[in-house]
């Protein structure tokens, strides 16, 4: 440690140009003081402004957007100064609108006719002429075509450029860069455009960044900024103004508690807050290592010292967030049987949309891949000119080619993952296109294919995810070996109740009856049978049989069966799927299923909701790889464990609720509509730990918040009342606790909402993960949408609290 007399004198390092304020990184404006182009200088740190393909993006392009066979529109696309988002202009008869998409929600840039869309409307077009941009989330492909090769090939390799610069950015980079956004609103705040911002222009400002401000407690701030007295802000004096309205007093409370009278945290003092948090591995060399990397001020850092501003940087960090980075890469063990993981599985992948009249699409199966998916469902019925195709039979649904999707499969199917891919096969061809299929797995996906059995000494044991890096396994019925080539059994389709089974028709049925050879001897390892019934001193194993059940019967079975069920899935594996009833292609909760370690738990991915937020906390860990490696308590062939049964409890979660960051505005076509934010967190795990609590709700968003008696909307203003905050930060400030019994299986959702007194809550943002990856003391949580795609800068921050016992 410092000496204490060193310490106490000490001088304090040069504060840059602004004062340290916690979010001075979000408010600098550019050095050049031209706050109506402020994303230019941003643009010139990521070291692109000179680069051929960007400057040609910057000057924008016409470029033929492309939706159907006879709608090919001409758009204007421009690259913004930001280098962050891509404007573009439709046009709609008497109704010119602008719009803008963000680079950073592009899943990824494909050339040629590399989509679905392109492959059947784009024939108009030399493929060296198109590209595709395919995004995160639901939101629909953009299809293009440029007037040249060299055009379209330019905004290839600009994109890519600044996906790949924005990926490497730094933290510092990363904060500097997003300060953009507010000077953006100012612009569109600012209604003569002189760079002076009235009293009326600040409530504009306000509205739109989605804070409701008391008017007393507005201009009182608004009047002590304007410091030249002439009732407008400019320059420094809106730097001030915003300055003010996004302090983070719980930050600077908490960086003071640690730092002393100088203001300044040395090594030794970050080391302590280390400590405090529980971080692992916290040493004199960890706290020096992050002054490095995050602080700001340069002759802090020569003194290896941090500043406000620095340790703001640090928590906002992936290192300061909630989850543990350590568990953001593969970081479980691979080399276990397939059915000791959980593996990430989608029903009806090849739907868009519901279930009854939706279209088909190779692209669901893309995007699926893009989600960690490693288990996609082919719905394989009889087709036109000898092809099979796939839809959801009986239905409105329309129909794509099987072979159209195998060729998905190849060529998306380990962008994301090294691990394997299971098609699961429903089957409801005849004989002949059975074959066909076939043909079309063993061509199209080569060697790709698993076509027979990894280890022939023992070709009954199952494989790990390590040993099947990069190959993909066929689910579906196999002959019993001593059946003629001929023979007929059960067919493939999964389960259904007893009365969908009477309704289906008999020369359906015939067909389904009957699997052929070349289709059968495709199922090495994923065999599937039917489970009609658990005993308590089971059958010798069979690994390579799995078994597909209904979310009733899994439920049934869970209830009745309760530990044999557990123990059958420590050995094969078995895959669960919505009720058919479902016929809005909603979910079911598929915890439940992973208590009793079901592996292969099939959701509907193109339906958003808290169902598809848990399948996503659970595989958001282990590099998003689709396959988690199960609690040993659901691996051992042994086990006790019964999830209706867990025993006592055993851990105490504690989660301080603090404050809230930048919440999104949900109206944006109501320029008086603003948040009332509160937060819920959600356990999800066996049922004696499910549980769900929640804060009160923050009026306005924190513009004006009072839960005491020392004013309010209608009253006097009560500036000092610690239930009271101010701007984009809402405070709560309160504890919420839970009891654990099964914390390894456990997930942890957060819930930010918006009261309504009259009608159900609105939802404005949520983060899931498992408790084993939560990291405890004070940490941010990055906010997802409802589809999953990021709300960045929109933030909570929380202590947590984990005592095991």
């Amino acid at each position: 440690m410092l000496c204490g007399r060193w310490r106490s004198c000490r001088r304090r390092p040069e504060e840059p140009p602004v004062a340290a304020q916690v979010a001075a990184p979000l408010l600098l404006a550019p050095p050049d003081g031209d706050t109506k182009r402020p994303g230019l200088r941003a643009l010139k740190k990521m070291g692109l402004t000179e680069d051929e393909d960007v400057r040609a993006m910057l000057r924008g392009s016409r470029l033929c957007k492309i939706r159907s066979r006879t709608w090919h529109k001409e758009r204007l696309y421009r690259l913004q100064e930001d280098g962050l988002s891509v404007w573009f202009q439709r046009r709609i008869p008497r109704a010119p609108s602008q719009h803008i998409f963000f680079v950073q929600h592009i899943e990824a840039v494909r050339e040629g006719h590399q989509s679905e869309g392109l492959r059947r409307f784009g024939g108009a077009f030399p493929p060296a002429r198109c590209l595709t941009i395919a995004f995160k989330g639901r939101r629909k492909n953009l299809d293009l075509a440029a007037a040249t090769p060299e055009e379209a090939q330019r905004w290839v390799r600009g994109l890519a450029k600044l996906r790949a610069r924005l990926d490497a950015m730094s933290q510092r980079e990363r904060l500097d860069h997003t300060h953009t956004w507010i000077h953006s609103y100012l612009h569109r705040a600012d209604s003569n455009q002189d760079s002076k911002m009235s009293f009326k222009e600040i409530k504009s400002l306000l509205r739109m960044v989605n804070v409701d401000m008391n008017d007393m407690y507005a201009y009182r701030l608004f009047k002590e900024c304007d410091h030249s007295n002439n009732e407008r802000l400019e320059g420094a004096e809106i730097e001030e103004f915003l300055r003010r309205l996004l302090k983070r007093p719980e930050l600077e409370e908490i960086f003071h508690r640690y730092s002393g009278e100088d203001r300044v945290l040395s090594a030794p003092e970050l080391l302590e807050f280390l400590e405090d948090q529980g971080e692992d591995g916290a040493t004199l060399a960890r706290a020096q290592q992050l002054i490095h990397t995050y602080e700001l001020n340069e002759t802090a850092k020569q003194h290896e010292l941090m500043t406000l501003d620095g340790f703001m940087m640090y928590l906002l960090s992936p290192e300061g967030a909630a989850l543990d980075p350590a568990h953001t890469c593969v970081f479980q063990d691979m080399d276990q049987p397939l059915s000791h993981y959980f593996i990430s599985s989608s029903h009806n992948t090849y739907l868009t949309d519901s279930q009854i009249g939706g279209p088909s699409s190779t692209e669901a199966y893309v995007r699926a891949f893009a989600q960690g998916c490693r288990c996609v469902e082919l719905d394989c019925w009889e087709g036109p000119g000898g092809e099979p195709v796939i839809y959801h039979g009986h239905t409105l649904t329309s129909k794509i080619l099987f072979r159209d999707v195998v060729q998905a499969v190849r060529d998306h199917a380990f962008t994301l993952s090294p691990y394997p891919v299971i098609l699961s096969l429903e089957n409801h061809c005849g004989l002949e296109q059975q074959a066909v299929m076939a043909r079309h797995l063993r061509a199209i996906l080569g060697d790709v294919l698993v076509t027979q059995a990894l280890d022939s000494q023992n070709p009954e044991e199952l494989p790990s995810p390590e040993q099947l890096k990069g190959r993909v396994l066929v689910k579906g019925k196999k002959l019993p070996a001593a059946r003629s080539e001929d023979g007929r059994i059960l067919s493939d389709q999964e389960e259904e109740d007893e009365e969908e089974e009477e309704a289906e028709a008999t020369e359906q049925r015939r067909r389904a009856k009957q699997i052929s050879p070349e289709l059968s001897a495709l199922a090495v390892y994923c065999c599937a049978t039917r489970l009609r019934i658990l005993r308590p001193n089971p059958v010798p194993p069979q690994p390579c049989q799995v078994s597909s059940l209904s979310e009733r019967k899994a439920k049934k079975l869970i209830r009745e069966a309760g530990n044999s069920f557990v123990r059958h899935n420590t050995r094969q594996l078995t895959r669960v799927y919505p009720l058919g009833l479902r016929m809005n292609s909603a979910n079911y909760s598929p915890q439940e299923m992973w208590n009793s370690g079901c592996q292969l738990v099939a959701l509907n991915f193109q339906t958003p909701g808290y169902e598809m937020d848990l399948n996503a906390g659970r595989f958001l860990i282990n590099g998003q790889c689709g396959y988690i490696l199960k609690p040993a308590c659901l691996r051992q062939p042994d086990t006790t464990f019964d999830p209706e049964c867990p025993g006592p409890p055993r851990t105490t979660l504690t989660i301080q609720v603090l404050t809230a960051q930048q919440l999104p505005k949900l109206n944006t076509e109501k320029p008086n509509s603003i948040v009332d934010p509160l937060v819920r967190v959600e356990i999800h795990g066996v049922p004696a730990d499910c549980a769900r609590k929640e804060t009160n709700y923050v009026l306005n968003n924190g513009g004006w918040a009072c839960r005491g008696e020392e004013g309010g909307p209608g009253g006097q203003l009560a500036p000092d009342c610690q239930a009271c905050t101010l701007g984009f930060n809402p405070r709560w400030g309160q504890t919420l606790q839970f009891q654990l019994r099964a914390p390894e299986l456990v997930l942890v959702r957060f819930v930010v909402e918006d009261y309504d007194t009259t009608s159900p809550n609105d939802f404005v943002g949520q983060f899931t993960l498992p408790l084993n990856s939560l990291k405890q003391g004070y940490r941010h949580i990055h906010l997802l949408s409802k589809d999953g795609a990021s709300l960045s800068p929109a933030t909570l921050f929380v202590h947590i609290r984990i005592q095991r016992f």
